[in-house]
């Protein structure tokens, strides 16, 4: 598996995000899963590789600050299209002892029509060497959107872009297990890597062990998947290399959970790509993660 062009685009909804701090207040900031997986590789990629975002937002102040953020973090915001009457989601963070629990609102999310352009998005997908989508990215779409996003992921693939999709199982945002499991299924089958989590995969599909979550996926047609367990071993299956298990080492204290498997895509996905083997980027990535959950909220310095 080849990368033909050194660019990285995630695609996905970027929100607001209100962050619980020590002294009971609330911190506002942008977060959402693949714009943090975005934010993080920009940090890990060297200055030859570009990273951009891929999204919809409103016409609001609220939307400028976003936009005014991604450019200042240096992600291309060129993707990033504006729809009037509509704005950002919001999200805000409850935490039990490091776990984190999040609270939603949504309904007027621009995000949701990322994919209503056809144009706009075929040349979103082809313009990248590798891009990265995840299972929210295609849970806030309407069916025809997510009909439409599939197609056009199949055709930059075929074109010559690497696709990279991270489950992330949010049955919420779904109307059965069903519908999640088939469409989840369906994006897998136009996907070169997978980033699924094994608890929500055992979950959704009934897998009984990484290696089941694995073999799904390399049957539906990756050539490499990673399935993320949290503390237990890191199961990466591959087309070359088969079976590899690597043991993550524990963060000494953990703050707060989100972002772990962002930020853990964002290391892989970075030391991978500058021709890290999968062991190099087996622990980038849990280096990674193991740094961020000692942090507060999605995105932290490290």
């Amino acid at each position: 598996m080849k990368v033909a062009r050194k660019s990285l685009l995630t695609l996905g909804e970027c929100m607001v995000e209100l962050a619980p701090q020590q002294d009971g207040a609330f911190r506002m900031g942008f977060a959402g899963d693949t714009f943090n997986t975005a934010w993080y590789a920009r940090r890990q990629l060297g200055a030859d590789w570009a990273v951009a975002f891929g999204t919809c937002v409103g016409t609001d102040p609220l939307s400028d600050q976003l936009v005014a953020y991604v450019d200042a973090q240096g992600i291309d915001s060129q993707y990033i299209q504006r729809v009037s009457d509509r704005t950002l989601g919001l999200y805000m963070i409850q935490l039990d002892r490091g776990e984190r629990s999040f609270s939603y609102w949504r309904g007027q999310s621009a995000a949701k029509l990322l994919a209503d352009d056809p144009a706009r998005l075929e040349t979103m997908l082809t313009s990248a060497g590798l891009v990265l989508l995840s299972g929210i990215t295609v849970a806030i779409l309407a069916p025809d959107a997510r009909n439409r996003l599939i197609s056009a992921l199949a055709a930059a693939r075929k074109a010559g872009t690497v696709v990279a999709f991270d489950t992330n199982l949010r049955q919420r945002l779904w109307t059965s297990n069903e519908e999640m499991c088939a469409s989840i299924m369906d994006v897998a089958a136009v996907s070169d890597i997978m980033f699924p989590s094994f608890d929500e995969e055992t979950a959704a599909f009934g897998d009984r062990s990484p290696e089941k979550t694995a073999k799904r996926y390399e049957d539906a047609g990756a050539s490499l998947v990673v399935v993320k367990n949290g503390i237990d071993p890191l199961t990466i299956w591959s087309k070359d290399d088969g079976l590899n298990y690597f043991k993550p080492t524990p963060a000494p204290a953990v703050i707060d959970t989100t972002a772990a498997g962002d930020s853990f895509n964002a290391g892989f996905l970075s030391a991978w790509l500058q021709g890290g083997t999968l062991a190099d980027a087996a622990e980038a990535g849990m280096a990674l993660s193991a740094k961020v959950v000692q942090g507060q909220g999605a995105l932290v310095d490290v």
